[in-house]
C-alpha cells in the first residue's frame, strides 16, 4: 500500500506542485571579432559576475527587454541584438526577501556600439570587459559558463 502512495506522490502530486521556471532575458554584450572579442560582465547585487538580465517588460519583445537591461544595468547606450536568443540556461534567482525561484534565462547577443559612463545602475554595479574564456571562469552559473565558452 505504501508503494501506491509513493508512486502517486512521485508520479502525479509532486510534479503538479513544482513551479515551472520563470523566464528572464539577458544580454551577452560583446565587442570585437575572433581572438580580440571581449564580453561584458557586471556585478549582481550580491557581487557575483553576471550578464545584464531581468524580467520581461510590458510593451517590449524579449530582444527589446534584453537591450533595456543592457542599458539600465551596464550602460550600453546603443547596440545591435541578435533577432533570436543564442541560447539559454537554467539558474536559481535568489530574492533579497530570502526566497528562491527557478529561472530559465534566454540570452541575446548584443554587439555594443556605444557605452555611457552615466546610466541607471552605475553606482550599484561594476562592469568588466573580458574574453569569453575568462568570463566563463568568473561566473558561477555552470550553464552560463558553458554558453560563454561556446560563444
Amino acid at each position: 500500500m505504501t508503494s501506491i502512495f509513493r508512486n502517486a506522490w512521485e508520479g502525479i502530486v509532486s510534479p503538479l506542485l513544482r513551479r515551472p521556471p520563470r523566464l528572464q532575458v539577458a544580454a551577452l554584450c560583446y565587442q570585437g571579432e575572433g581572438d580580440a572579442r571581449k564580453v561584458l560582465l557586471i556585478t549582481s547585487s550580491r557581487g557575483r559576475w553576471i550578464l545584464p538580465k531581468g524580467w520581461p517588460i510590458d510593451g517590449l519583445d524579449a530582444k527589446g527587454a534584453a537591450l533595456q537591461e543592457a542599458w539600465e544595468e551596464a550602460g550600453v547606450k546603443s547596440g545591435k541584438a541578435s533577432p533570436e536568443p543564442i541560447g539559454c540556461y537554467q539558474t536559481v534567482k535568489r530574492f533579497d526577501a530570502g526566497h528562491d525561484a527557478p529561472c530559465e534565462i534566454e540570452v541575446f547577443a548584443v554587439e555594443v556600439q556605444e557605452m555611457a559612463e552615466e546610466y541607471p545602475d552605475a553606482e550599484k554595479r561594476e562592469r568588466r570587459w573580458v574574453s569569453a574564456k575568462d568570463a566563463a571562469g568568473l561566473v558561477e552559473d555552470e550553464g552560463l559558463a558553458e554558453l560563454l565558452l561556446n560563444f
